[in-house]
């Protein structure tokens, strides 16, 4: 009897140990594979911003923003390379999105205010019809760029997985804040601030 209580209690301790040691595992895996930084097709922004600063091209604070081309609603294509030595606000959103519209005038507001210094907001919607996005666009007279986003394929290149989600990415090109959900004024106002736009 004692025999089969200490097989027991050996048995239930070793599984116990591969248990850990696979949930470890995992979570090294994940943490390795979210790190690895997104090059593809950036090395022409590597050269001209990021070489002279060593970073990486990843969707993180710190690092050079991936590179991207999408449509906005006048069929128009924007490159966010376009707008180097500028200070850029990325915006993913989607119409459905509450706390979208409810940040939307704020940063509208901050547009106007902030446009003659250079301010470039680009708001990537979330894989919309365009009709549906442009009806959003009138509703709140947004006048700053709304791009298009088929697919997805930006919202994936930059691992976005909350609306809304913000970069702000400063006049050297490297992204300084990451905001993940809806900004209040004052948080928009001290994000802008780190790139360089004072109130």
């Amino acid at each position: 009897m004692l025999n089969d209580k200490r097989k027991s209690i050996r048995t239930t301790t070793i599984i116990s140990i591969f248990a850990i040691l696979a949930v470890g595992l995992g979570a090294f895996i994940l943490l390795s594979a979210s790190s690895k930084p997104l090059s593809d097709g950036n090395e022409g922004l590597i050269e001209e911003v990021g070489n002279s600063l060593d970073l990486e091209v990843a969707p993180f604070v710190g690092a050079i923003p991936p590179e991207f081309s999408l449509f906005n609603l006048n069929g128009e294509e924007v490159s966010l390379s376009n707008f180097s030595g500028q200070p850029v606000v990325i915006n993913f959103w989607a119409t459905w999105c509450a706390p979208c519209r409810v940040e939307m005038p704020a940063i509208q507001s901050r547009f106007e205010k902030f446009k003659d210094q250079g301010l470039v907001v680009l708001a990537v919607d979330f894989d919309e019809p365009s009709d549906i996005v442009s009806d959003f666009r009138d509703e709140l007279g947004l006048t700053f760029e709304i791009l298009l986003d088929p697919g997805a394929e930006v919202q994936q290149l930059y691992r976005n997985r909350a609306y809304p989600t913000t970069f702000f990415i400063d006049p050297n090109g490297v992204i300084q804040v990451q905001h993940f959900g809806p900004m209040t004024e004052g948080q928009m106002d001290d994000n802008l601030a780190k790139i360089g736009l004072g109130t």
